[in-house]
């Protein structure tokens, strides 16, 4: 059975953070852990909405692929 919350990707680290056992870390690791993953987050999004302003700017200038 798949399980929606993890990852589509195989391989990939989001994918094999998605599936490692939580249960050794402590309450201030487990603290930490998030406090990483939501800088990794705020720069995934950062990169996403750069991309996506230079695709804008390429399909302005050049017009947009059918």
């Amino acid at each position: 059975m798949e399980n929606d919350d993890l990852p589509r990707r195989t391989g990939d680290a989001a994918s094999r953070l998605a599936t490692e056992d939580l249960g050794p870390y402590s309450q201030e690791e487990l603290a930490e852990r998030i406090i990483l993953l939501e800088a990794e987050i705020v720069r995934v999004k950062a990169h996403r909405d750069k991309v996506s302003a230079h695709m804008a700017a390429a399909d302005a200038l050049f017009g947009k692929k059918s």
